[in-house]
């Protein structure tokens, strides 16, 4: 009955409701912190690699080959929106990338990335996962304003199943920020509040993308694609190295292995 109910709704109100939703489990995998105070390293690392397989696959499934099919069937070169709008994604974020201040978890604050700047630790740390939500919520948003034009490659089922992979992935994502927090030496409430609000961006930037793709059609396969380059930038320059870091590199490949899969099928499942 509700999901009858969010098929009528209007795709920006849908990408609203889907990204509070991704939001909501940051949320969820922040209140993690109220029973652990600390995670293992190796935990951790799992759940880098799950994201960053999550993230891989939804970048390809949900976002590349449905942006391939729309443009084939508009008469343009399959190739060129996929490749411009993949492309700009990646350098949209390492602009984002060099501007923003953010700190890696396990790094000391003088190698902190971006402008400089005299903020808290705790801040930079709530950044730096902050930079990975911008696409996912990018990505869920442009996804269901696909929606409103019809077009081949495009399905509230698709959308929908990118909105739980992104979901799922952002559950050890919020415990993987709050917990460190913790560590750091914040209490538990804080640590809670800034771990959840590193993904109060996701439904900012998810409606500023259906609202970008429902007013403007042609520029939709460029916007599925640079939501799929800011992805894969994230993952290659974040959630990669930070997996391997302490040398967990066998549980983090496994975790990005398990991260694919799970995106995969619930796109090829329910898409």
């Amino acid at each position: 009955m509700i999901f009858a109910w969010f098929t009528n709704q209007h795709p920006i109100f849908q990408a609203l409701l889907a990204t509070i939703f991704t939001w909501l489990v940051t949320a969820l995998g922040s209140a993690m912190v109220f029973f652990f105070k600390e995670v293992k390293r190796k935990v951790l690392d799992s759940m880098l690699g799950f994201a960053a397989g999550v993230m891989i696959a939804a970048s390809f499934w949900s976002l590349l080959a449905p942006a391939i099919t729309m443009a084939e069937e508009s008469g343009v070169i399959p190739w060129l929106p996929a490749l411009v709008g993949f492309l700009m994604g990646g350098l949209s974020l390492r602009l984002i990338d060099r501007i923003l201040p953010h700190l890696h978890l396990g790094l000391p604050m003088d190698q902190a990335e971006g402008i400089k700047t005299s903020w808290h630790r705790s801040v930079l740390l709530v950044l730096a996962i902050t930079l990975h939500n911008i696409p996912e919520g990018l990505a869920v948003g442009v996804a269901f304003g696909a929606l409103y034009h019809n077009l081949p490659g495009a399905s509230l089922a698709g959308a929908v199943a990118l909105a739980l992979g992104i979901g799922i992935q952002n559950f050890p994502e919020g415990a993987a920020v709050s917990i460190p927090l913790r560590r750091e030496g914040l209490s538990v409430g804080r640590s809670f509040l800034y771990g959840q609000l590193s993904g109060l961006v996701e439904p900012v930037a998810g409606v500023l993308g259906a609202l970008a793709v429902v007013a403007m059609k042609p520029i939709l396969p460029y916007a599925l694609s640079f939501a799929a380059g800011a992805m894969i930038f994230v993952v290659v320059e974040e959630l990669i190295p930070e997996a391997q870091m302490d040398k967990n590199t066998d549980i983090a490949t496994m975790g990005a292995l398990l991260g694919f899969a799970v995106m995969m099928t619930l796109d090829v499942a329910l898409g």
